[in-house]
């Protein structure tokens, strides 16, 4: 999937901090050709778009997928690919960072920190809305605040030894990260979860929100298992509908995606579905269609048959981190443990 050749960068002649940069397509890396259409460009040129780059007194590696891809064509096996570089060139390097298309940025980010265990290392993904080659880009500080946040360290350890993504001069943890905007520069947001770090004319670190480096070493998880479906519930949901997604073959788990704090329909034959779908080994995970606040599940009468039922809550998750962190431990666990470590804060991205 990722190009032979790896191209190497030496910006300073005692580099500071070695930096490995990923380039999977988007927005941030295209260039008008003659024709005036935008195409990919050769990362071999990236520092006549970013000469400040020279200045920086950082020594880094770009490798890139073979053919560049629009981000919405991003799946399980490219976060597998990106998952297999970080390891082959994780002793070599201080940080990394991916440049990746922004309508599922969230969802990498997310899956990278499941499947990065015991990570110690920061890997910043960003992107542009507009092209690197564009006048008024993005791309530009995007980039460079980027690799300034991945090359941190504070008393010879990494500032932030965590997935996250950096754009529009904030970093946001990656698990707690949903796309918001798709025409204005502001394009994701925690809102579960504060910023990790605001750039203005310098960088101040929320070291509070930053998560410890840990002492085990790195682990890959490259097993995912994606027989999930995501459910959203809508007034006038109706049985069939209900019945057509619960009856998929193979089906192992469904993102609910409910009301509010965790509530759904009190109708019988919604709850029987749901009833027998767990009692036939399906999990069932409750998770707010709210951009804020959590489920709760029993709080309400209409949540109190979820609980009876055994749906998992999702607290504060995301459906990009329910939705990746069940994909990790599918490949991983049976049901019943899958079912206990939903519950859990595995890397950050629900507050318990």
């Amino acid at each position: 999937m990722f190009a032979d050749k790896v191209i190497t960068i030496e910006s300073s002649s005692v580099p500071r901090a070695r930096l490995f940069i990923i380039y999977t397509g988007g927005t941030f890396g295209m260039t008008y050709n003659a024709d005036g259409v935008l195409v990919p460009f050769n990362f071999e040129s990236i520092l006549e778009h970013l000469p400040v780059v020279r200045n920086m007194g950082l020594s880094f590696s770009v490798s890139s997928f073979q053919q560049p891809i629009d981000s919405s064509n991003i799946g399980p096996e490219h976060w597998r690919a990106i998952a297999r570089e970080i390891q082959k060139h994780y002793d070599n390097h201080d940080g990394f960072v991916i440049l990746h298309g922004t309508d599922t940025m969230a969802y990498t980010a997310s899956a990278l920190s499941f499947m990065l265990e015991n990570l110690a290392k920061p890997v910043i993904l960003t992107g542009a809305q507009l092209p690197v080659s564009d006048p008024r880009s993005d791309a530009r500080e995007n980039l460079i605040t980027a690799l300034e946040i991945a090359s941190a360290v504070d008393n010879g350890r990494p500032v932030v030894p965590e997935v996250c993504i950096y754009f529009d001069y904030q970093l946001l943890r990656g698990n707690r990260s949903r796309k918001v905007e798709s025409m204005q520069f502001d394009a994701f947001d925690s809102g579960n979860y504060p910023p990790l770090a605001k750039a203005g004319v310098k960088i101040d670190y929320n070291t509070t929100a930053i998560r410890p480096c840990p002492k085990g070493a790195l682990v890959v998880n490259l097993k995912l298992d994606n027989r999930i479906a995501v459910l959203k519930l809508f007034p006038g949901i109706t049985k069939e509908v209900m019945q057509s997604v619960f009856q998929a073959n193979g089906l192992r788990a469904v993102v609910l995606e409910t009301y509010g704090a965790g509530n759904a329909p009190n109708e019988p034959w919604l709850l029987e579905i749901l009833r027998t779908s767990v009692a036939n080994g399906l999990i069932l995970l409750n998770i707010s269609q709210c951009p804020g606040g959590r489920v709760v599940q029993g709080r309400y009468q209409t949540s109190r048959e979820l609980e009876r039922i055994g749906v998992t809550g999702g607290a504060d998750m995301t459906t990009e981190a329910a939705v990746t962190k069940l994909m990790v431990l599918l490949g991983k666990y049976d049901t019943d443990v899958v079912k206990k470590k939903l519950s859990e804060n595995l890397a950050g991205e629900l507050t318990p």
